[in-house]
């Protein structure tokens, strides 16, 4: 899934899929209390602070597979589970869901409503203007929803464009972005609110795509018997092919904490842990990257 900015009301923002938000209400009272004051101390104390804590917070939006309460109310995801791992090994035993919405996540981390974004967030040169990330624990493509069989041909941005096909892809989705560059008309395109509405649009006939990640295409339509998910491909950003990735995000002045989590990430990425902790979510092999933040943000 997609996007820009993190708190801006215009532009993409990144799969801002709700769903799961109305689950999080009962958890929404976590959220109201805040994190101590961020520390002046050089690389931030925060780490520290959790320690002795023993629990971190996580904004999480309530999208799934990425960070979500399911129906027994238990916190879940690839980010939170990939979270209890690393906090744990850190030294901090718990975590704590804040929910938010995905557009309310970097403003609610930098007014220390929680420690950490643990939403599967990609990585991008806006954000990173506002937070630090970890390097990325997956990468990701675009694909499409598409009536069975693909009566269209449509692979790509630029197949849209040139069959004329009917368009459709998320609120807030980076995908509406990479369509316009491919030279569709942002006021042609069908904005739905997720992937699930999409595919129901797609199987209605009301379009003839629908545009998301790799991996929520992939899995919505593992029960339809009218659509089917294109391969995998990367849009292009500036005419070149661009792969997103998605990682956890703090506050630029807690670098030590995004530094430790960075060196246990590592050793999960080399001994093989970190897929087995996300394949349960949907995740293959091929989402699986030694992409790093440095190189997202755009050096």
């Amino acid at each position: 899934m997609s996007q820009t900015v993190s708190g801006s009301a215009s532009g993409p923002t990144r799969r801002s899929l709700l769903a799961g938000v109305a689950a999080l209400g009962a958890l929404g009272a976590a959220g109201c209390s805040r994190v101590a004051t961020a520390s002046s101390t050089e690389g931030g104390d925060l780490l520290g602070r959790l320690r002795a804590a023993g629990v971190v917070r996580l904004g999480i939006a309530g999208e799934i597979p990425f960070g979500f309460i399911d129906k027994n109310g238990e916190l879940t995801g690839e980010a939170p589970e990939l979270a209890k791992v690393i906090f744990k090994r850190l030294g901090i035993d718990r975590v704590q869901p804040v929910p938010t919405e995905f557009g309310s996540l970097i403003p609610g981390l930098n007014s220390q409503q929680f420690d950490v974004v643990a939403a599967g967030m990609y990585v991008n040169p806006e954000r990173c203007e506002q937070v630090i990330f970890s390097d990325p624990d997956y990468q990701m493509l675009d694909a499409f929803i598409v009536r069975k069989g693909n009566p269209k041909g449509l692979h790509s941005y630029k197949d849209v464009v040139a069959k004329k096909a009917k368009f459709a892809t998320g609120t807030g989705y980076a995908e509406i972005q990479y369509a316009v560059e491919a030279g569709y008309k942002e006021s042609d395109i069908l904005i739905v609110p997720d992937q699930v509405a999409g595919l129901n649009a797609v199987e209605a006939g009301r379009v003839d795509v629908f545009a998301g990640t790799a991996l929520t295409t992939r899995e919505v339509v593992k029960k339809s018997a009218k659509a089917e998910s294109t391969k995998p491909f990367a849009p292009l950003v500036d005419g070149k092919p661009h792969v997103d990735g998605g990682a956890f995000a703090f506050r630029p002045t807690e670098t030590k904490l995004r530094d430790a989590f960075n060196v246990e990430l590592s050793k999960l990425k080399k001994s093989g842990e970190l897929f087995r902790i996300l394949e349960p979510f949907g995740f293959t092999k091929a989402e699986m990257t030694d992409l790093t933040a440095k190189e997202l943000c755009g050096g």
